[in-house]
């Protein structure tokens, strides 16, 4: 058993590929091999893609040593996203959440070390736009935590924040905007971070894969597009294409939700699809 964690795989040109969590009953005897113990998932999974979105962070407080457990059982170069708590990003007043902000970011997350990554910050379909609220939140967001730099994005999921006064805001911050493929909210590419960050929510039962091979072809182009600082022409954007300058960015494209079966199968096969590019 103990081959199946040997090698890890490392990123493509700073592009990681990942899903979110690593719990979920049906990948057992299919992602995760038959005979595996459900304690070893991390591990394995962790060897088998780049990054992990944590969902367990929205829902409900970690402990330190949670973190640092989790960290340990990850390969060198592994990261992991961390969902902001919905007690935060559900406020009706985000100007009001200093406190709560520093409970998350101070509640040891750092016990990560080298394993954070970026932290989520997922808002509600019925969050609308408020400049005033929202530039207030941003500017409560730390730039580290116990000597570790940290990156932001923001998920916006009502139509409202496909706006130039967004765009601005969220550029002068230097915070991400999270590109969504999915039917049911804003989805446009504009570029406002100095890292760009995809879930990819339309996997399909029907597809081994989640996405077929054609689609997965076309995000490896994209997702090399990202990475080299570019703006892939065929997505929609709420702005100008072209308004971020183009300098190399980390990557992050995510499989999530959906046909949530097939999205290990589907960040695999569109890592793979980057290593042959490479």
């Amino acid at each position: 058993m103990d081959d199946l964690f040997a090698d890890a795989p490392v990123p493509v040109h700073g592009i990681r590929t990942g899903i979110g969590g690593w719990t979920y009953p049906e990948w057992r005897d299919n992602f995760y091999p038959k005979g595996l113990v459900q304690k070893r998932e991390l591990e394995y999974a962790s060897r088998r893609l780049t990054a992990i979105e944590i969902n367990g962070t929205f829902y409900g407080a970690q402990k330190p040593a949670t973190y640092a457990k989790w960290g340990s059982e990850t390969p060198p170069g592994f990261v992991f996203s961390l969902k902001a708590p919905r007690h935060i990003v559900g406020a009706r007043a985000l100007a009001g959440t200093a406190k709560q902000i520093a409970g998350f970011v101070e509640g040891g997350i750092a016990e990560l070390g080298d394993h954070l990554g970026p932290l989520l910050w997922q808002f509600a379909p019925q969050r609308r736009f408020d400049a005033e609220d929202v530039e207030a939140f941003l500017d409560l967001l730390p730039d580290a935590v116990d000597g570790l730099s940290l990156r932001h994005v923001v998920e916006v999921r009502h139509p409202s924040f496909q706006s130039e006064a967004w765009l601005r805001l969220a550029r002068a911050r230097g915070v991400a905007t999270v590109f969504t493929d999915s039917g049911d909210y804003p989805s446009f590419a504009d570029i406002t971070g100095d890292f760009v960050y995809a879930r990819l929510m339309a996997s399909r039962e029907t597809s081994a894969t989640g996405y077929p091979g054609l689609q997965l072809d076309a995000w490896a182009k994209r997702a090399l597009q990202w990475a080299a600082g570019a703006a892939p022409s065929d997505l929609p954007y709420a702005g100008s294409r072209d308004a971020a300058p183009v300098t190399p960015r980390d990557t992050f494209v995510f499989f999530i939700s959906a046909a949530k079966e097939r999205n290990p199968a589907a960040a695999m096969a569109l890592q793979q699809r980057l290593q042959a590019a490479a």
